[in-house]
């Protein structure tokens, strides 16, 4: 059973990251107002360069549109060059396992997830990927990928904002894109990727090694550029791993000290964005409003896991035990990432279930950026339904909420279930689920579930695994996870740009930024997502559940 150590943990990760969260917050409100920086001797020569080879003009603005276009336009076409490394990687270099090509449906699924910040994984990770498919296929997207959530969140910030000079104008995407490549992200990279060296998950190009073992056979030990990999991924929210199993594996997560350095790569950035928005805003209380209500989910999440710990009820992870596999589980969920330490057939269906509350909400805190996002989207609907029960014209930030910025954020919320519902019901309606041996039962239904909401959520953990590459889930999957990925960011990007040209009034009808409204925040959440949701919840992890009991399990 749990006691009183397994808290003082949890205590002291979340202080850790808080202490780092908030002064990395203050790191980032530099890059992206473009403050003077003792920094920017080092990085104003790249960034510059930079714009000067794409042609970028650095001081034009981008109304909403514009922004998305930029962003969407990118992301095709760093998908498309991931796509063809991975379809022809038996032609190209860095292949010194003589890996084959990858099917397209899978190199399409691999490209587009890992564009889409989800990472999830039909493929064998480093049983079937080159060194090049891993560092241009894989890396190369989880820098792009990550960047592109940091630059649409902050563009977000500015409209809610309403400070620019320019109405109705979000920023640059391609400065804020630039800058949190080169003065965010591989920094932090490059810093995590050498604290995980020496705790000695390798890094190198050679190939694989084939050594006897002390009972006379064989074994292939596989390594390669493992640590860049671990660093951008945990860092970016991106999930996934360089091998099949994840942080599950030796290689990738070799101690108990990187499994909680891991974790808190993870958590650091979503956690900055909450302060940035606060910061950027200039109403620090207003950050904390976001923090208080995103770490209360979270902290909801891990009262439904920890119900049922115990050694072997909670998780079968030998290495890091029950607590440590839960604590994984619920963080990597909550904050997108998707990356796992621990099989998930292993865990218990309540952990299962906090593992879906994260997904579906999002916002616990959320990926890197898009978390933000997502809590602001909940906000613009409390402050609706708060405004209602009052009798008085919902505001936020000192300017009035209309009808059509609610149905936008009501929109943005209806999508995520609907694209995780529609497919769920073909894959059985078409006979999919059974193709790859599952039944009918409540786990079958769990995993079918489990594997699209993760789409959805661009979270990327999954049961399936490569038992998920077959055509039709390559497929249908890589349609949801852009659909999860591209159209709350399109319909936020909407509602900041009309957030931009709105007048701001000093009276406020709702407080926002007091210990209170974070309360109502969490409660309104729960209820939408509750109601949403449980009846599938019901069906699955829950039922799951209640069958183990009646077994005795």
């Amino acid at each position: 059973m749990i006691g009183p150590l397994y808290f003082l943990i949890i205590a002291l990760v979340w202080a850790i990251i808080i202490v780092l969260s908030i002064e990395l917050a203050k790191y980032l409100q530099t890059v992206y107002e473009s403050r003077n920086s003792v920094l920017d001797k080092i990085f104003d020569p790249i960034d510059n360069f930079i714009y000067y080879l794409l042609g970028i003009d650095k001081e034009k603005g981008m109304k909403w549109k514009e922004y998305f276009k930029s962003l969407f336009i990118f992301t095709i076409f760093g998908t498309i060059i991931s796509f063809l490394v991975l379809l022809f990687q038996g032609f190209l270099p860095l292949n010194p396992m003589k890996f084959p090509d990858l099917s397209w449906s899978l190199a399409l699924n691999t490209a587009m997830s890992i564009a889409s910040n989800t990472n999830l994984q039909h493929y064998g990770g480093g049983s079937s990927l080159s060194y090049l498919s891993q560092m241009v296929g894989i890396q190369f997207l989880q820098f792009t990928s990550a960047a592109s959530g940091l630059a649409v969140a902050v563009a977000i910030f500015r409209g809610f904002s309403g400070r620019t000079q320019d109405k109705g104008y979000l920023g640059n995407f391609y400065v804020d894109f630039v800058r949190s490549i080169t003065r965010v992200l591989i920094p932090l990279s490059l810093i995590s990727a050498l604290i995980f060296v020496a705790l000695g998950i390798p890094q190198s190009l050679s190939g694989y090694d084939l050594v006897k073992t002390l009972s006379g056979g064989m074994e292939i030990i596989k390594t390669g550029p493992i640590s860049s990999l671990v660093a951008i991924m945990q860092l970016g929210t991106n999930g996934g791993g360089y091998f099949g199993s994840n942080s599950a594996y030796p290689f990738q997560n070799p101690s108990p000290l990187s499994n909680y350095f891991e974790l808190g790569a993870m958590m650091i950035l979503p956690t900055a964005m909450l302060f940035l928005f606060g910061r950027m805003i200039r109403k620090k209380k207003e950050g904390r409003t976001l923090f208080l209500a995103s770490y209360g989910l979270y902290a909801i999440d891990f009262a439904v896991a920890l119900v049922p710990l115990t050694v072997l009820g909670a998780g079968m992870e030998a290495r890091f035990g029950g607590f440590s596999t839960v604590f994984w589980t619920v963080t990597t969920t909550a904050f997108t990432t998707g990356s796992v330490n621990t099989s998930l057939a292993a865990m218990h269906p309540l952990v299962i279930l906090a593992a879906f509350m994260g997904m579906s909400i999002q916002a616990t805190p959320g990926g890197i950026g898009v978390g933000a996002m997502y809590m602001l989207m909940y906000v613009l609907i409390t402050v609706f339904i708060v405004g209602l029960m009052a009798g008085r014209t919902p505001e936020y930030l000192g300017a009035k909420i209309n009808a059509a910025d609610v149905k936008l954020a009501v929109l943005a919320f209806l999508a995520h279930p609907i694209i995780i519902l529609v497919p769920t019901v073909v894959a059985y309606a078409t006979g999919a689920v059974h193709a790859i041996g599952l039944g009918n039962g409540p786990v079958g239904f769990t995993e079918i579930f489990y594997e699209f909401t993760s789409a959805a959520a661009n979270n990327g953990s999954d049961f399936l695994g490569t038992q998920g590459n077959t055509v039709f889930f390559n497929v249908s999957t890589a349609i949801v996870m852009w659909s999860g990925r591209f159209i709350p960011i399109v319909i936020m990007l909407a509602i900041a740009g009309r957030m931009q040209e709105r007048k701001r009034s000093d009276d406020v009808a709702l407080r926002t930024d007091d210990l209170i409204f974070p309360v109502i925040l969490i409660m309104s959440i729960l209820i939408l997502v509750v109601l949403t949701f449980f009846p599938f919840f019901a069906v699955g992890p829950i039922l799951m559940h209640l069958e183990g009991m009646a077994n005795g399990l």
